[in-house]
């Protein structure tokens, strides 16, 4: 992997040392204690979700990039919750369960659990689950919306690796999206075909059951799934004028224009985007040499 230290962890935190330690500083955490009076904590299951919501239709997303005309938020499949989650406890690790809003959907789901205490300002509609299976991986991605994020984990383990904005020059980002090359890995990279992963330096959380991972605005993450999983994203949207405003651009600007030219042009959209991506990064690794 690429240089990667450790994100540390505490058992609980009040609002103003979560403000002053790492809201503030945007520094990653993991807090094992949050979620110790929820009811989810002890009731979501595989079993108790196929139960609760198992005729739900879902959107599910595969590991593949989107090529020609298709949008790059584009689901590969749909069908109810319970018969995916009956696809993963047999093996299936492609399909994703990806920014799931069960606020109107499964509404008895949001009595599970409560807005953590810690000085963010969530917006209370937009609760949202992700879900895989053994082995599953998640594009190295940050969120449009530049959120603070509250990752509240269930399920078996996941592993999540963490690269604050600073790192963006080194990641072969692709031009007017929000995703690194889909092959530049940073969990097996090829230092060879893309050498500017040797200045990538980044950090590691372990999520077990229960676990609360904290991931400030606009900081990359790739997501592994050690085992049958699903977390949880509660979402504060940006306050700060210069995040407000990025937010705004990315949601009317870039993801606007994107979608029109992969629509009305197709791949060669794609591919120039992709090559930008490696020349526009091996440049910078060279004026740095």
């Amino acid at each position: 992997m690429v240089d990667l230290t450790r994100v540390p962890r505490i058992e609980n935190v009040d609002a103003a040392t979560f403000q002053a330690d790492y809201k503030k500083p945007a520094r990653p955490v993991v807090i094992e204690r949050m979620t110790e009076s929820w009811p989810a904590r002890r009731k979501w299951t595989v079993e108790h979700l196929k139960e609760r919501a198992g005729d739900v239709v879902v959107p599910l997303y595969d590991s593949q990039p989107s090529r020609d005309h298709k949008h790059q938020h584009a689901p590969a499949a749909r069908m109810p919750l319970g018969e995916y989650m009956e696809l993963l406890e047999k093996g299936e690790n492609d399909l994703r369960l990806f920014f799931f809003n069960f606020f109107n959907t499964i509404p008895d789901l949001t009595e599970d659990f409560e807005y953590p205490d810690v000085g963010l300002k969530f917006f209370r509609k937009l609760p949202v689950l992700f879900m895989g299976g053994k082995g599953s991986r998640v594009q190295l991605h940050f969120d449009i919306d530049l959120a603070d994020i509250m990752l509240c984990h269930f399920g078996g383990p996941k592993r999540v690796l963490l690269f604050s904005p600073e790192q963006t020059q080194w990641l072969y980002r692709v031009p007017f999206s929000f995703s690194a090359l889909f092959d530049a890995r940073v969990d097996e990279p090829d230092y060879e075909k893309y050498p500017a992963l040797r200045q990538v330096r980044g950090q590691v959380a372990e999520l077990e059951h229960g676990d609360v991972l904290y991931i400030p605005p606009g900081w990359w993450h790739f997501v592994e799934y050690r085992e049958i999983g699903f977390s949880m994203s509660l979402r504060a949207f940006p306050r700060t004028p210069r995040n407000l405003s990025r937010m705004i651009y990315n949601l009317l600007v870039l993801r606007t224009v994107d979608g029109l030219m992969r629509k009305t042009v197709g791949q060669p959209w794609n591919d120039r985007n992709e090559r930008r991506a490696v020349t526009r990064t091996n440049q910078r690794l060279a004026q740095v040499r």
